[in-house]
């Protein structure tokens, strides 16, 4: 896959949260965290969210937003955004448009043909541009959340 490449202008993308309030992300002039994930409710999911969950006070010192990207519905994102006390905001892309902007189309999830989200981070400066990525093998794999948090301090 060649998916948005560090140093490229990061693509913007205007989707429903789990209110079902439009948003577009990332967010000008902030430097933002998009984290794609394949599906809510399923267990690596649950982990990388929460461990995102626990690590907010980190980004938040630094200015930075974070996002969690699907393709589940408004109403799942919700729930699962209740269900594990999400304080981030979620959106729903179930159009499927900001994973094939991003290039991170996963195509058979769990081989029941289900087309998600790659697990994947995008780490955008406040200058718009892609400052660090990361995009899974495989969908269990669970992002390096160190590496996230220092190209986050560094493109503060």
């Amino acid at each position: 896959m060649s998916s948005v490449q560090v140093g490229a202008h990061a693509p913007h993308v205007t989707l429903f949260d789990s209110d079902k309030q439009s948003v577009t992300a990332p967010e000008h002039g902030v430097v933002t965290v998009l984290v794609f994930f394949p599906a809510a409710f399923s267990g690596v999911c649950t982990t990388e969210l929460c461990t995102f969950r626990d690590s907010l006070a980190e980004f938040e010192k630094l200015s930075a937003r974070v996002y969690g990207i699907s393709v589940d519905s408004p109403f799942a994102l919700a729930e699962f955004k209740k269900q594990n006390q999400l304080a981030f905001p979620l959106l729903s892309d179930h159009r499927r448009e900001a994973i094939k902007a991003y290039d991170v189309i996963f195509e058979n999830l769990a081989n029941v043909g289900y087309v998600c989200a790659r697990r994947s981070v995008f780490v955008i400066g406040k200058n718009g541009n892609v400052a660090w990525r990361w995009l899974s093998e495989a969908p269990g794999n669970q992002p390096p959340y160190d590496e996230v948090k220092k190209a986050v301090a560094a493109a503060g």
